[in-house]
Order: C-alpha cells, then sequence, then structure tokens
C-alpha cells in the first residue's frame, strides 16, 4: 500500500540514516516532496543514499554521541537546503546483554547514542526553528515497544527508549507556544540490521510465533503516521506517543 502526503518546501533531517528504517525514512519523505538531510556516521552508505534519491537529498556525516557533530550537521543542512522545519531523531544502537554481564562502556553508549543523542537532536532543532520563527516545526523522535513492555536482555535499549519518549513529551510542552510539535513513534519488532542476527536463533523465531499475528513488521507500517506528524496536517498533535505494533505487545 503506498500513502502519501504532500511535504513539498519542507526541509528535513533525519539521523541514522545510512541503513533501516533511517534510510527507509530518507527515501519516503523525498518520494513526497521533502527535501533531506541524511544524517549518520557512515558516510559512503550516506553518499549512495543520497545519489540514489537525487537532488532533493544531501549527504552529512554524523555522530549523534556528540554535540558537536550535531551542531555542524545542521549547519550543512542549512548550508544544502536552508533552515531544517522537520526532524526525525531516529539513530539508536541496541544495546542488547543480560544485566548482570553488560559492560558499563556499553551501557553508557547506548544511552548516549540513543537518549542523550536523540535530545541533542531534538535540542539543536529547536533552538534554530525558535531563531528562525520557523512555522509550524516538526520533531518526531523513534522510540520502541520496549520503552512500556519489560524487555529482558535489553535493559539499556529499553530504558533509553523510555527516556525518548518522556523527553519528548516535556520538550513538546517547553516548545509548545514557538509552533514546534513534538512526537514519539514506538515501533513494534521489525527486522533490521541491529536486530536482524537474533531473529535468526530459534530463540528469535520463537520470539515471533509469540506474537498475535506470528510476523514481524515490515518498515512501511510507519509510514502514514510518519508522514502524517511531519506535515502540516498535525497541527494539533504534539506530545503524543504512537504505538505502532502489529498488535505485538497484546
Amino acid at each position: 500500500m503506498i500513502i502519501t502526503a504532500d511535504l513539498s518546501g519542507r526541509t528535513a533531517l533525519i539521523t541514522g540514516a545510512s541503513s533501516g528504517l533511517g534510510a527507509h525514512f530518507g527515501r519516503l519523505l523525498a518520494a513526497n516532496g521533502a527535501r533531506v538531510a541524511l544524517g549518520a556516521r557512515r558516510k559512503d552508505r550516506l553518499d549512495a543514499l543520497a545519489g540514489e534519491i537525487g537532488d532533493q537529498a544531501a549527504a552529512i556525516a554524523m555522530d549523534v554521541a556528540r554535540e558537536a557533530d550535531i551542531v555542524a550537521g545542521f549547519d550543512a543542512a542549512e548550508a544544502a537546503f536552508g533552515p531544517v522545519d522537520t526532524v526525525i531523531a531516529n539513530a539508536g544502537i541496541d544495546g542488547a546483554g543480560m544485566a548482570t554481564e553488560m559492560p558499563e562502556e556499553e551501557i553508557e553508549r547506548t544511552l548516549a547514542i540513543n537518549l542523550k543523542g536523540a535530545i541533542l537532536t531534538a535540542r539543536e532543532a529547536a533552538k534554530r526553528m525558535i531563531a528562525r520563527a520557523v512555522p509550524n516545526g516538526r520533531i518526531v523522535m523513534i522510540a520502541s515497544i520496549t520503552a512500556f513492555e519489560p524487555s529482558p536482555g535489553l535493559v539499556a535499549y529499553s530504558a533509553s527508549k523510555a527516556g525518548v519518549v518522556q523527553a519528548a513529551r516535556s520538550m513538546a510542552r517547553e516548545w509548545a507556544r514557538h509552533g514546534i510539535n513534538v512526537n514519539t513513534i514506538s515501533p513494534g519488532y521489525i527486522r533490521t540490521a541491529i536486530n536482524d542476527d537474533w531473529f535468526d536463533t530459534e530463540p528469535g523465531r520463537k520470539q515471533i510465533a509469540r506474537f498475535p499475528k506470528r510476523r514481524l513488521m515490515e518498515p512501511d507500517g510507519l509510514d502514514g503516521p510518519l508522514l502524517f506528524l511531519c506535515s502540516d496536517a498535525a497541527e494539533f498533535v504534539t506530545g503524543a506517543d504512537f504505538v505502532l505494533d502489529d498488535g505485538q505487545t497484546l
């Protein structure tokens, strides 16, 4: 099913855009008229994706765990396309490991990328939108159903995503009078590079079998709500979380 929205005139910055959902979001927003600044650490992959999309895409090397990189990323996006009015904070890592065995450094890295990076990305976006009086600013932060569900083996990851949901609600309240809407999408399990190996294991296959529909989601299951939240039609939606999980939490 093809879902469309008119994002003509919008400039979007997408983090974690070198693969998986981020790359999908880049193609989706560009196909609906937006100019897209594709941000991630793997510049070679970004260059390939930008080449595929065409003139309305720009590849921007950035590491969301470093504020200086985020600032430089927004500078590059503005140099390419002008003020950014739409942001998808998508960058993340899985941070898998049992709580009693996960090294401190991996916990810190998971929180730095998934939570701190998302907050810093949204904050930099808001600073610039406020300074430029950007109308109808849109920030969408990608969380996860693990923010609400007990997730053994994903303690750091689920904590980071729960933090994203609450941070987004708080930022939505802070920036509401500036016309900036901040919302989250909490997807169910979708096969991506960060979980591909797991779902090929016997425990991974058993997990899928326990879902009500006994399947993983497809990335395009997020398309409709994401396009809506990035569009002018979402004028009255802020501080909301959209759980899109194919019934996996039922």
